[in-house]
């Protein structure tokens, strides 16, 4: 069984705890990556999210993936593989890290550029991020116990989201 969907309110402090991670990363990664992104519903002001920080790990090339894969391991991560998203590789932190989900993406690549669409519209959009706030608590109250169902139900709204986006 899935651990419960838990949607809480909005808390300033998962900027610094994207900023602690982000340097641990960027330590163990050197110039490997272009960037390291907060990407997320915790990294959008004032929207409610689970309590678990996407941080995306933007890579030049996909040459540097397979380097990207043996450093993260050697402080603790296990990679995962892609998930069924290509070009996307997702790694299981060490326990003893705050809660995350972290990827490796090589620049460009097109799960990222969503991730960064979605996140910028609704830091610009305080209606929209309210709207999705909103939604999510009621989809995690609704379905509590079933992750996969709670992420598929907001597949509607965020493909809204990115279509809207497209069209400003």
């Amino acid at each position: 069984m899935d651990e419960p969907v838990v949607v809480v309110d909005y808390d300033p402090n998962w900027v610094s705890i994207f900023s602690q991670l982000r340097d641990m990363l960027s330590d163990a990664l050197g110039t490997l990556p272009v960037a390291i992104e907060h990407v997320g519903s915790t990294s959008i002001p004032g929207a409610a999210a689970k309590s678990i920080i996407d941080i995306d790990v933007v890579l030049r090339s996909v040459k540097d993936v397979q380097e990207a894969i043996r450093l993260l391991g050697r402080i603790g991560y296990r990679h995962v593989g892609n998930l069924g998203i290509p070009g996307r590789e997702a790694f299981e932190n060490p326990a003893t890290l705050p809660a995350h989900h972290l990827y490796v993406v090589v620049f460009g690549n097109p799960e990222h550029s969503r991730h960064l669409q979605f996140r910028n519209y609704l830091r610009n959009r305080p209606e929209a991020r309210d709207q999705y706030s909103a939604l999510k608590k009621s989809l995690a109250a609704r379905f509590k116990d079933n992750r996969e169902a709670y992420t598929e139900a907001k597949t509607a709204f965020i493909e809204n989201v990115l279509r809207q986006r497209a069209e400003t």
